[in-house]
């Protein structure tokens, strides 16, 4: 008889997780996704609502998969007799898995966690991966890096991103961006936004969506090198040519404390260790010997990132509104980041907007409350946009100071002046990294 089994995710890992090893397996019989992340929140923009779709589900589920509110798997494992419960998404605490875990085992069900050799597609063109070990990091400035790199060198260079399917899922298949309009065409939220629009504005192509096969195969057609820009600190869903794993010394240790960010660490041919002109040596110097112990045949490189401010010195002495990236900040558990750094740096005043926050954005405060004076950029829907904007304007505030890689000035209505703070990848040494590239495409 098939096992029953339950995909515990967060709209991404977890599709790949059912496509790659669920879909036509008779071994199985996938029963249910639960789906635990922050657009649960927002009523417009949860996935716990949906169905994994006939159209991608296959032959073995003709009506779908129901996605229900992790909230709820203790009742699901019980109800159909769950052998099995899958552990499909990233960025949790080695406490959190464990927790989970041993809610799983008390509910009668085994707890597992699939590996690369279960889910790795493998590419016929040369891939590059770029993974982390946390949220934030430093992937997508890396991925740039790479990008420019290689194009520089005549190679045609495509990105493949970490999926973040919030929509609907038969016509987010197969995502392609080259455009603002296709960003508009796919109604991104901010999250995805934030994630493309950096590679767009450097003329890239984006692929994203849910069948990772069927993405590769269409990345593959216009493409000499692929570039694996991966999401949250989650491993690759293809088998890369070179694993480079980026790790972060503003959160020494957690590249030993988070799943699967210490996985990421330990597969890696190349660590870098990235933000080194902002961290404490002394944390540089932590994570570089954390890294070495657990992988000590992983070439270390250090890196820069730089940050930089539109019109910065105008923010000297100024009430300032900082936004920063929402993942980071949430799940990713920084208490500060690139825009937060610029005004100290500047000496301006930061000013708390949580007396004005409202609706959903106050509820992510209540279960994230280090954010402290930081605004998040969350926006999963229209709804929590319009929250956003309405918030923003709120806040009496001279200068509105966005750290997102998004510009949220063409979403949004702010009735005051908005600067961009941008950071880009930096060699420490220069021609380190490249080297590593270059030796593994020989």
């Amino acid at each position: 008889m098939a096992r029953k089994a339950i995909i515990m995710g967060a709209a991404g890992r977890d599709f790949h997780n059912f496509n790659t090893y669920f879909r036509e397996n008779l071994g199985y019989e996938v029963v249910a996704f639960t789906a635990a992340q922050i657009s649960e929140l927002d009523t417009e923009a949860g996935v716990e609502k949906r169905v994994y779709p006939p159209e991608l589900s296959g032959p073995l589920y003709p009506d779908g998969i129901m996605i229900y509110p992790e909230t709820r798997l203790t009742r699901l494992i019980q109800e159909h007799g769950v052998d099995e419960a899958f552990f499909s998404y990233s960025d949790v605490s080695a406490t959190y898995l464990h927790d989970k875990a041993a809610e799983v085992q008390a509910s009668g069900a085994s707890f597992v966690l699939l590996g690369p050799r279960d889910t790795m597609i493998k590419p016929s063109k040369p891939l590059i991966s770029v993974c982390a070990s946390r949220t934030g990091s430093g992937k997508s400035p890396t991925s740039r890096w790479l990008v420019s790199l290689l194009r520089d060198k005549g190679f045609r260079v495509v990105v493949i991103r970490h999926p973040m399917p919030y929509g609907d899922l038969v016509k987010q298949r197969v995502q392609r961006f080259e455009t603002y309009e296709d960003l508009d065409r796919y109604n991104c939220t901010i999250e995805e936004r934030e994630d493309y629009e950096p590679h767009l504005d450097m003329g890239a192509v984006v692929y994203s969506g849910v069948d990772y096969a069927d993405i590769l195969k269409a990345a593959e057609e216009e493409a000499d090198v692929l570039i694996w820009d991966g999401g949250n600190n989650d491993f690759p869903f293809y088998e890369p040519l070179l694993q480079i794993v980026v790790v972060d010394p503003h959160r020494v240790g957690h590249e030993l404390t988070y799943y699967p960010g210490e996985t990421n660490v330990r597969m890696a041919d190349v660590v870098v260790v990235s933000k080194v002109n902002t961290a404490d040596p002394s944390n540089v110097q932590i994570v570089k010997e954390n890294v070495h112990r657990i992988n000590p045949d992983a070439k270390i490189i250090s890196a820069n990132m730089v940050i930089t401010a539109e019109d910065e010195d105008s923010l000297r002495r100024k009430r300032v509104l900082v936004i920063e990236d929402g993942p980071t900040l949430t799940h990713g558990e920084m208490k500060y980041g690139a825009a937060t750094i610029k005004a100290m740096e500047k000496g301006a005043d930061i000013v708390d907007p949580r007396p004005y926050t409202k609706g959903t954005i106050k509820e992510v405060y209540r279960l994230w409350p280090h954010l402290g004076k930081l605004l998040p950029a969350v926006g999963y829907s229209p709804h929590q946009m319009k929250e956003l904007e309405e918030i923003i304007n709120a806040v009496p505030c001279d200068v509105v100071l966005m750290g997102t890689p998004t510009d949220l000035r063409r979403y949004l209505k702010v009735d005051k002046p908005v600067l961009r703070v941008r950071y880009e990848f930096e060699e420490t040494e220069t021609g380190s990294l490249g080297i590593e590239v270059f030796k593994a495409l020989e």
